[in-house]
């Protein structure tokens, strides 16, 4: 009687790797950068009023905040695996009500985005902390938004095109990413991670870390890196397209501009290769600092050259690239192994904190000032993360191969869990 052997990657789920992580990030990034143009289109063709928008973007920045810091709390009764998959199932459920068109069903899809991004961001980040070794976080990262560039660099453009032509179609391109998302993450069979022990102890209410990270000045240091960087984009993706239309550059510069600056994460690879031969304190400082002087001299350019405003804000996006990549360190090399779930949600909340505070500065600088003035205040913030980068060790990630010989930075991990434009 012959006997079959069953296969080994049956038997043994293969231990995952940085291009695995990068390719669930890149077809994550396909679920998101479809709906990136689209969702403020339609909100506003829903509901007629910007300022309703602004309402509803609002307190689904407060919502997915709230659902962030709980997620650790639910991984303590709900196994991570089934964590994430809910998160994938959210972007199916927004896609399904995005498709009806109508107001309610619009600003429940944009929530159920919303919780989406920020559950699979805790739980993805808390996977490649378990499964990636330290000195191959800077690979994995410029693998994930290398796989991510193509998504972020059509999705804009494509997303709205697509709205044009049939205004469902977007949300079921999201639809189908987000079901491929949930069957490449099935198959590479992740689990709940490694350093799972059962805890002794009842689960401590889920803001009761929030006290342990602000008391360690590199998880902090980290996060207001992602802040600052992340108000920049935001900067960039909401306004410059409103002062492109004021100015009569045309509805369609904001999005090609979108385009291009997302293109440039193809670009990711050759700053990699400049980052190994520089600390991490040289590289976030060269970031912010180049970052924060284009976005300056945007603005007095603003009246008599409005392409010129333009094309040095997107000179500024390749610098908060260069963020992207790099700008999330502190954190990641600080991070206990006992709390990375805890604190990649504490830390997921960048991207509502920079939602609420860029709005808010916007507004308050436009009500005596012109929307142009809004890029010298994100130049600002990012002059001071450039200050507070200067506080970082001078040899933060530095190893020495020798007693003698020093490594370049980038031989320990340059990344941050973010995405342009995101």
């Amino acid at each position: 009687m012959l006997q079959r052997r069953i296969p080994e990657w049956l038997r043994h789920a293969p231990t995952p790797g940085v291009r695995g992580f990068a390719v669930l990030a890149g077809i994550e990034a396909v679920a998101r950068g479809i709906l990136i143009s689209v969702f403020p289109l339609a909100m506003y063709r829903a509901f007629q009023d910007a300022g309703t928008v602004s309402r509803i973007y609002f307190f689904v920045g407060i919502a997915s905040t709230v659902c962030g810091l709980l997620v650790p709390w639910l991984t303590r009764f709900i196994p991570r695996r089934w964590m994430y998959s809910v998160g994938a199932a959210l972007y199916l459920a927004g896609a399904a009500l995005g498709v009806q068109g109508s107001p309610a069903t619009t600003a429940l899809a944009l929530l159920c985005f919303a919780v989406a991004v920020v559950t699979l961001f805790v739980c993805y980040n808390a996977y490649v902390l378990d499964f990636v070794a330290k000195s191959a976080l800077g690979e994995c990262e410029t693998l994930r938004l290398f796989y991510s560039a193509l998504a972020w660099t059509v999705g804009p453009a494509g997303g709205v095109w697509l709205m044009q032509w049939w205004a469902p179609a977007p949300f079921l391109v999201s639809a189908l990413a987000g079901t491929a998302l949930l069957g490449v993450f099935w198959w590479m069979r992740l689990g709940n991670g490694r350093l799972i022990t059962r805890a002794r102890a009842p689960a401590p209410n889920p803001l009761a870390f929030l006290r342990r990270f602000f008391a360690q000045p590199r998880l902090v240091a980290g996060w207001l890196f992602a802040v600052i960087r992340s108000c920049g984009w935001w900067i960039y993706v909401v306004y410059l397209p409103i002062f492109a239309i004021e100015s009569g550059l045309g509805e369609d510069v904001g999005g090609i501009a979108l385009s291009l600056s997302n293109g440039m994460l193809f670009l990711t690879p050759v700053m990699l290769a400049w980052m190994r031969r520089h600390p991490v304190r040289h590289t976030l400082r060269v970031g912010f600092l180049c970052a924060g002087g284009l976005f300056c001299a945007a603005t007095p350019a603003a009246a008599a050259w409005p392409w010129l405003t333009v094309a040095l804000l997107l000179a500024g996006t390749l610098f908060l690239i260069l963020l992207d990549i790099s700008a999330g360190l502190p954190f990641l090399m600080a991070v206990k192994p006992s709390e990375r779930t805890e604190m990649s949600a504490v830390y997921s909340t960048f991207r509502d904190v920079s939602g609420i505070l860029s709005p808010g500065a916007a507004w308050l600088v436009m009500l005596v000032m012109p929307v142009s003035a809004v890029f010298a205040a994100a130049g600002a913030g990012l002059f001071a993360a450039w200050a507070i980068a200067g506080r970082l060790h001078p040899r933060l990630g530095v190893r020495p191969a020798s007693p003698a010989v020093p490594t370049p930075a980038a031989a320990v991990p340059l990344a941050t869990p973010d995405a342009p434009a995101s």
